[in-house]
């Protein structure tokens, strides 16, 4: 099927042929017959495309301050590899579809296979969205009027931000597409309303909707109109759907509202506040978040767990059904707002048009009446002989291509003697960049094409971390070799399973990717402290850095929590140093205290060997971000050995060593790629004995419920 996408690091915007997706559980697949392009995103991120490196710096101030922290903690390389893999990493363009349902997900109610349907998937011939993101369409509601469904309703909750109230005076900001359906809106709702623009057209379509208008290209101050327009009381309501950079439609704002008057944000601006503006008329100002509440919510949108109606009154699914009802009745007219009809098939000319015509107001992609058949799989290079492949050469399909499977370890293996054949994602987009950019000969969002090819004897899994178990087992039974990201498994349930798996498959890899034991400092560091007598005593300091308190990593049941998703790594650090079994683990997280959502990701994990070695891992995501990520402190007979993040290793009182210095960080990426691919191909044992996987696993567990325990009083 066709996608439209756009490459931020070079501006272009094109349509490529990508692996339909799947249905998840609580989505609808929807055929697409209608899209709307949205003339102020999608404007704006076609802009930025084209921009160069400085001006791309330049409009995202905190991103470089990201950047420049980076680049002090890993080298200037990685942090160029880094954001260079971030830009080529092509977005879906839209978010205003309409369609027709082709298939129900699991757990879905209220929709059926065949309905007409609203939601904010992209143009896309067929899309996967969550079904509170959808809403369906009223019979004398066309396609292409509900196309404008979920752009009308950001204007929408930004008017319920201002609880206009029958009769009152409010002043729009911008006509685009946003002002003018929020024109129509206010009128409805027994508002009088001033449109301001520079448009000609804009502001005739305004008067033709019902308000009074203020012509700034003929040279109208805007706050006197204003005042003039609310009899010198001032307005009731400002809301803004203008785009600009500078403060002054802010500033006039302040200037023309009433004491205690409402100003609502719904466009983009700048917000350097004038104190003074605020102050005297005790003015409420307030930012709208996108279509209402519910909005970046994973709860509601990706789970579907709806906020009852007598608490919530208007969600964002309601909103999309309000602006459909106002559309059916007649009340908002989007009709007049339609400039250009362009099939999806030129869509590229749209938004050549969409950025060289002022004027240009609702575009909207047409699609075949047709509904397009659901394929799976994407042949992108010919399909080669079984003879050009050697007998005991990895050939490799890879599920799953988030920017960790595109900036790391598809570069890496890329460096292999591997045969790249086909790369999976659920929603198949990403695994299509990804085949284009590595070479690979098909994309799929269907993992299972992966695992049914005979042809294919090694996969990576490389999904979210619920998945990595289940994908795991499926895979040993059909016969391939397995790399799987880290973590193993989620719970000890999952860990029996994968054990079991393993089991019954003796003659094939299986490979966690714990990467940093592979590190060329960490193995100096190994073969140093092999030559030991006496017990060791490590500190593994992490400065993991904060991640929202909503992010999937965090969710038990998605992510499995930081220390099982991610501490997993450094456990098998220390476990890899020390070179001895696990014995005993102990661990302590921050106190319970107001201000901190999260405690399991400020942690110290104190593990016990078996020949009397200690260590302490302070996995701690209350650190600045200008500290390097990750330092090891070894102690033992007299020396000291400092690994600091993998760029250098330093030794203190060691017999002939001072110290390694790399060129670059080297967190032994590429040569675990190397050596479990070599491993495949030549046979042996694992590259990490089962034991070894089995006891970090079991370790992170355990930390995670000792540090639940309440600590033990001092007497």
């Amino acid at each position: 099927m066709k996608k439209v996408l756009q490459n931020l690091r070079d501006g272009q915007t094109k349509l490529v042929d990508v692996p339909a997706p799947r249905p998840n559980p609580g989505n609808l697949l929807i055929a697409t017959q209608r899209s709307l392009i949205s003339a102020g995103t999608e404007r704006m991120l076609v802009e930025f495309g084209h921009g160069s490196l400085l001006a791309k710096a330049r409009s995202q101030p905190d991103r470089v301050i990201q950047v420049l922290d980076k680049m002090r903690t890993d080298g200037l390389l990685p942090t160029l590899e880094a954001v260079f893999n971030k830009l080529d990493q092509p977005l879906p363009l839209g978010y205003c579809n309409a369609g027709v349902v082709l298939e129900v997900g699991q757990g879905v109610s209220g929709f059926a296979v065949g309905d007409r349907v609203i939601s904010n998937g992209p143009h896309a011939e067929i899309v996967s969205v969550p079904q509170n993101l959808c809403a369906r369409i009223p019979p004398e509601v066309s396609d292409e009027e509900a196309a404008f469904t979920v752009l009308a309703a950001v204007a929408l909750q930004g008017i319920r931000l201002a609880n206009p109230t029958l009769g009152e005076r409010f002043v729009v900001q911008g006509l685009g597409l946003l002002g003018l359906m929020a024109v129509q809106m206010l009128v409805a709702n027994g508002c009088q309303v001033l449109g301001i623009d520079f448009n000609q057209q804009r502001l005739s379509l305004a008067r033709q909707f019902g308000a009074q208008t203020v012509d700034l290209a003929a040279g109208q101050d805007p706050v006197n109109a204003a005042m003039a327009f609310s009899h010198g009381a001032g307005a009731d309501g400002v809301i803004i759907t203008a785009s600009a950079k500078s403060d002054e439609l802010i500033h006039q704002a302040a200037q023309m509202s009433r004491k205690r008057g409402r100003i609502i944000l719904v466009g983009v601006v700048g917000l350097a506040l004038q104190r003074a503006d605020f102050y005297e008329k005790e003015l409420t100002f307030q930012v709208s978040c996108s279509y209402g509440p519910g909005r970046y919510e994973p709860a509601y949108e990706e789970q579907g767990q709806d906020y009852p109606l007598g608490f919530v009154r208007w969600t964002e699914q309601r909103n999309f059904q309000a602006v459909l009802q106002l559309i059916a009745s007649g009340k908002l007219d989007v009709n007049p707002l339609i400039t250009q009809k362009i099939p999806q098939s030129r869509a590229p000319e749209a938004y050549q048009l969409l950025t060289e015509s002022s004027d240009t107001l609702g575009i909207l992609l047409t699609y075949p009446d047709h509904l397009p058949k659901i394929e799976t799989t994407v042949q992108l290079l010919p399909v080669v002989q079984s003879a050009a492949i050697n007998i005991g050469d990895a050939v490799v399909g890879v599920i799953g291509a988030g920017s960790f499977t595109t900036g790391v370890l598809l570069p890496a293996l890329k460096k292999t003697s591997a045969h790249l054949k086909a790369i999976a994602s659920a929603g198949g987009t990403s695994a299509a960049i990804a085949a284009g950019r590595f070479s690979f000969r098909q994309s799929t969002s269907d993992y299972h094409t992966i695992l049914a090819d005979p042809e294919i004897n090694t996969v990576f899994i490389t999904t979210r971390h619920n998945a990595h178990a289940r994908i795991l087992i499926e895979a040993l039974q059909a016969g391939k070799h397995v790399f799987v990201e880290k973590p193993l498994a989620l719970n000890r349930t999952e860990l029996e399973q994968v054990e079991a798996a393993a089991a019954a498959a003796p003659g094939q890899q299986l490979m966690v990717g714990f990467n940093r034991r592979f590190s060329p400092l960490a193995v100096k560091m190994r073969g140093l402290l092999n030559g030991r007598s006496q017990p060791a005593s490590l500190i593994y300091t992490v400065n993991a850095g904060d991640i929202p308190a909503n992010h999937w990593t965090h969710d038990p049941a998605v992510g499995g929590g930081r220390i099982i998703g991610e501490g997993c790594h450094f456990i098998d650090l220390l476990c890899y140093l020390i070179g001895q079994p696990l014995v005993g683990v102990e661990a302590r997280m921050v106190g319970d205290q107001p201000g901190i959502p999260i405690r399991g990701d400020k942690i110290t994990i104190l593990l016990e060997f078996q020949d009397g070695s200690t260590a302490a891992l302070h996995y701690l995501a209350n650190g600045s971000k200008r500290f390097p990520k990750e330092r090891v402190e070894a102690f033992s007979e007299g020396r000291v050995l400092l690994l600091d993040n993998f760029k250098s290793l330093r030794g203190y009182g060691w017999s002939g060593f001072k110290g390694m210095r790399l060129r670059r960080q080297d967190k032994g990426h590429q040569a675990e790629i190397a050596a479990f691919i070599q491993r495949v191909a030549e046979g042996g044992e694992p590259l990490i004995p089962w034991p070894v996987l089995e006891q970090v696993t079991l370790a992170t567990f355990a930390a995670v419920e000792r540090a639940q325990e309440p600590p033990r009083v001092v007497q």
